[in-house]
Protein backbone atom coordinates (compact mmCIF):
# COMPACT_ATOMS: atom_id res chain seq x y z
CA UNK A 1 0.00 0.00 0.00
CA UNK A 2 1.57 3.23 -0.86
CA UNK A 3 1.89 5.96 1.60
CA UNK A 4 -0.04 8.92 0.05
CA UNK A 5 -3.35 8.20 -2.12
CA UNK A 6 -1.82 11.39 -4.18
CA UNK A 7 1.43 13.37 -4.12
CA UNK A 8 2.90 16.29 -6.00
CA UNK A 9 6.32 15.90 -7.56
CA UNK A 10 8.77 18.86 -7.73
CA UNK A 11 12.02 18.27 -9.59
CA UNK A 12 13.59 20.94 -8.82
CA UNK A 13 17.16 21.07 -9.89
CA UNK A 14 18.04 24.40 -10.43
CA UNK A 15 21.30 24.87 -8.06
CA UNK A 16 20.19 27.37 -4.86
CA UNK A 17 21.77 28.87 -2.42
CA UNK A 18 21.14 27.09 1.02
CA UNK A 19 19.15 29.44 2.21
CA UNK A 20 16.67 29.52 -0.62
CA UNK A 21 16.70 26.29 -0.36
CA UNK A 22 15.48 26.14 3.26
CA UNK A 23 12.77 28.85 2.25
CA UNK A 24 11.80 27.23 -0.28
CA UNK A 25 10.89 24.36 1.79
CA UNK A 26 9.34 26.38 4.54
CA UNK A 27 7.15 28.20 1.81
CA UNK A 28 5.52 25.22 0.55
CA UNK A 29 5.07 24.23 4.14
CA UNK A 30 3.23 27.25 4.59
CA UNK A 31 1.06 26.77 1.67
CA UNK A 32 1.02 23.30 0.97
CA UNK A 33 -2.92 21.57 -0.23
CA UNK A 34 -1.59 18.09 -1.06
CA UNK A 35 0.95 16.11 0.17
CA UNK A 36 4.33 17.16 -2.01
CA UNK A 37 8.04 16.15 -2.12
CA UNK A 38 10.63 18.10 -3.48
CA UNK A 39 14.35 17.15 -4.72
CA UNK A 40 16.58 19.75 -4.77
CA UNK A 41 20.32 20.62 -5.59
CA UNK A 42 22.80 23.50 -4.10
CA UNK A 43 24.97 25.53 -6.24
CA UNK A 44 28.02 25.21 -3.94
CA UNK A 45 29.30 22.84 -1.44
CA UNK A 46 27.01 23.38 1.35
CA UNK A 47 26.65 22.69 5.41
CA UNK A 48 23.21 22.78 7.38
CA UNK A 49 22.77 22.20 10.71
CA UNK A 50 19.69 21.83 12.84
CA UNK A 51 17.51 24.16 14.19
CA UNK A 52 19.11 23.77 18.03
CA UNK A 53 22.46 23.49 16.82
CA UNK A 54 25.18 25.81 17.63
CA UNK A 55 27.34 28.19 14.79
CA UNK A 56 30.56 27.02 16.96
CA UNK A 57 29.80 23.91 15.45
CA UNK A 58 30.13 24.49 12.42
CA UNK A 59 32.26 28.01 11.69
CA UNK A 60 35.48 26.03 10.73
CA UNK A 61 33.36 25.38 7.13
CA UNK A 62 32.72 29.01 6.84
CA UNK A 63 34.98 29.63 4.32
CA UNK A 64 34.65 26.76 1.93
CA UNK A 65 31.06 25.84 2.64
CA UNK A 66 27.70 27.99 2.10
CA UNK A 67 26.05 27.34 5.66
CA UNK A 68 22.50 27.67 6.83
CA UNK A 69 20.65 26.61 10.30
CA UNK A 70 17.40 24.42 9.11
CA UNK A 71 14.11 25.00 10.37
CA UNK A 72 14.08 21.16 11.08
CA UNK A 73 16.05 19.60 13.90
CA UNK A 74 19.12 17.49 13.67
CA UNK A 75 22.69 17.63 13.20
CA UNK A 76 25.38 18.68 10.71
CA UNK A 77 24.70 17.86 7.29
CA UNK A 78 26.81 18.11 4.29
CA UNK A 79 25.87 18.77 0.69
CA UNK A 80 26.47 18.85 -2.64
CA UNK A 81 26.89 15.48 -3.84
CA UNK A 82 23.51 14.08 -2.36
CA UNK A 83 20.12 13.91 -3.46
CA UNK A 84 18.35 16.32 -1.21
CA UNK A 85 14.34 15.84 -0.94
CA UNK A 86 11.61 17.88 1.72
CA UNK A 87 8.01 15.75 1.95
CA UNK A 88 5.50 18.50 3.04
CA UNK A 89 1.69 17.16 4.69
CA UNK A 90 -0.90 19.08 5.22
CA UNK A 91 -3.19 18.07 8.41
CA UNK A 92 -6.14 17.42 5.56
CA UNK A 93 -4.15 14.16 4.63
CA UNK A 94 -4.85 11.50 7.19
CA UNK A 95 -1.42 10.31 7.62
CA UNK A 96 -0.75 13.48 8.80
CA UNK A 97 -1.77 12.32 12.24
CA UNK A 98 0.56 9.34 12.61
CA UNK A 99 3.44 9.89 15.14
CA UNK A 100 6.55 11.85 13.54
CA UNK A 101 8.76 8.55 13.92
CA UNK A 102 5.95 6.77 12.47
CA UNK A 103 6.37 8.10 9.43
CA UNK A 104 10.08 8.91 9.41
CA UNK A 105 10.36 5.06 9.15
CA UNK A 106 7.68 4.78 6.58
CA UNK A 107 9.70 7.12 4.30
CA UNK A 108 12.64 5.72 5.11
CA UNK A 109 10.86 2.06 4.40
CA UNK A 110 9.55 3.59 0.68
CA UNK A 111 13.14 5.24 0.14
CA UNK A 112 14.59 1.25 1.25
CA UNK A 113 12.19 -0.13 -1.73
CA UNK A 114 13.22 1.89 -4.23
CA UNK A 115 16.95 1.81 -3.53
CA UNK A 116 16.21 -2.21 -4.24
CA UNK A 117 15.17 -1.52 -7.47
CA UNK A 118 18.67 0.17 -8.49
CA UNK A 119 20.25 -3.57 -6.57
CA UNK A 120 21.23 -1.12 -3.90
CA UNK A 121 20.15 -3.53 -0.84
CA UNK A 122 19.56 -1.18 1.91
CA UNK A 123 18.09 -1.73 5.73
CA UNK A 124 16.19 0.57 8.22
CA UNK A 125 18.02 0.70 11.05
CA UNK A 126 16.47 -0.85 14.17
CA UNK A 127 19.51 0.11 16.51
CA UNK A 128 17.82 2.03 19.89
CA UNK A 129 17.53 5.05 19.51
CA UNK A 130 18.82 6.47 22.86
CA UNK A 131 15.66 8.65 23.22
CA UNK A 132 16.58 10.79 20.61
CA UNK A 133 13.62 12.34 18.82
CA UNK A 134 13.12 13.01 15.22
CA UNK A 135 13.32 16.60 15.04
CA UNK A 136 16.81 16.60 17.00
CA UNK A 137 18.16 13.35 15.93
CA UNK A 138 22.38 13.53 15.87
CA UNK A 139 22.02 16.95 17.61
CA UNK A 140 25.50 18.77 17.42
CA UNK A 141 27.11 15.81 15.27
CA UNK A 142 27.66 14.84 12.07
CA UNK A 143 24.48 12.84 11.42
CA UNK A 144 25.87 10.60 8.52
CA UNK A 145 28.49 9.35 11.38
CA UNK A 146 25.60 8.50 14.18
CA UNK A 147 22.60 6.98 13.17
CA UNK A 148 19.73 6.49 15.02
CA UNK A 149 16.30 4.49 14.62
CA UNK A 150 14.58 4.08 11.29
CA UNK A 151 17.37 5.64 9.61
CA UNK A 152 18.69 3.85 5.88
CA UNK A 153 21.80 1.55 6.42
CA UNK A 154 23.35 -0.14 3.73
CA UNK A 155 26.46 -1.85 4.10
CA UNK A 156 26.80 -0.99 7.71
CA UNK A 157 26.90 2.52 6.58
CA UNK A 158 24.35 5.52 7.01
CA UNK A 159 22.70 6.54 3.52
CA UNK A 160 19.75 8.42 4.30
CA UNK A 161 18.58 10.33 7.28
CA UNK A 162 16.16 12.89 8.05
CA UNK A 163 14.47 16.12 10.93
CA UNK A 164 11.05 17.19 10.88
CA UNK A 165 9.27 20.39 11.39
CA UNK A 166 5.55 19.81 12.57
CA UNK A 167 3.00 22.75 12.54
CA UNK A 168 -0.70 22.59 13.16
CA UNK A 169 -1.49 22.83 9.52
CA UNK A 170 1.27 20.89 8.04
CA UNK A 171 4.56 18.59 8.41
CA UNK A 172 7.95 19.01 6.93
CA UNK A 173 10.32 16.04 6.48
CA UNK A 174 13.63 17.30 5.35
CA UNK A 175 15.91 14.31 4.52
CA UNK A 176 19.23 13.93 2.77
CA UNK A 177 20.84 10.89 0.60
CA UNK A 178 24.16 9.87 0.30
CA UNK A 179 26.92 7.45 -0.60
CA UNK A 180 24.73 5.98 -2.82
CA UNK A 181 24.29 5.37 -6.26
CA UNK A 182 22.39 7.90 -7.29
CA UNK A 183 21.61 7.19 -11.42
CA UNK A 184 19.20 5.13 -12.56
CA UNK A 185 16.16 7.63 -11.63
CA UNK A 186 16.42 6.97 -8.30
CA UNK A 187 14.33 10.44 -7.29
CA UNK A 188 11.62 9.31 -9.79
CA UNK A 189 11.49 5.74 -8.50
CA UNK A 190 11.60 7.06 -4.34
CA UNK A 191 8.56 9.17 -5.89
CA UNK A 192 6.33 6.51 -7.45
CA UNK A 193 6.92 4.35 -3.96
CA UNK A 194 5.24 7.45 -2.31
CA UNK A 195 2.27 7.30 -4.28
CA UNK A 196 0.22 5.57 -7.55
CA UNK A 197 -1.32 8.94 -8.09
CA UNK A 198 1.94 11.77 -8.85
CA UNK A 199 1.57 14.87 -10.55
CA UNK A 200 4.81 16.31 -11.58
CA UNK A 201 4.89 20.23 -11.26
CA UNK A 202 7.12 23.29 -11.40
CA UNK A 203 7.45 25.55 -8.36
CA UNK A 204 4.37 28.24 -8.53
CA UNK A 205 6.34 31.61 -8.73
CA UNK A 206 4.02 32.58 -5.74
CA UNK A 207 6.35 29.66 -3.48
CA UNK A 208 9.09 31.48 -5.55
CA UNK A 209 8.38 35.21 -4.23
CA UNK A 210 7.48 34.27 -0.56
CA UNK A 211 10.57 32.21 -0.19
CA UNK A 212 12.80 34.94 -1.57
CA UNK A 213 11.08 37.25 1.48
CA UNK A 214 11.65 33.99 3.89
CA UNK A 215 15.52 34.11 2.66
CA UNK A 216 15.97 37.52 2.95
CA UNK A 217 14.66 38.34 6.27
CA UNK A 218 15.42 34.29 8.33
CA UNK A 219 18.08 32.09 6.46
CA UNK A 220 20.21 34.58 5.13
CA UNK A 221 20.96 36.55 7.75
CA UNK A 222 23.57 36.12 10.60
CA UNK A 223 21.15 36.88 13.29
CA UNK A 224 19.61 33.54 12.49
CA UNK A 225 22.67 31.88 11.31
CA UNK A 226 24.35 32.58 14.66
CA UNK A 227 21.46 32.68 16.68
CA UNK A 228 22.83 30.14 19.00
Amino acid sequence: MKLFGRIEVYNDFTPRSAAMNMAIDEALLDSVAVPSIRFYRWQSPALSFGYFGKFADVAEYATERDLVRRWTGGGIVFHGEDLTYSIVIPVSDQIFAESSMSLYEKIHRTLVNALAETAQPAVVAAIADRGARVSDACYNEHCFANPVRADVMLNGRKVAGAAQRRTRASLLHQGSIQNVDLANGLAERFAKKLSNNRETRSLPNAVHYRAEEIAARKYATEDWLRKR
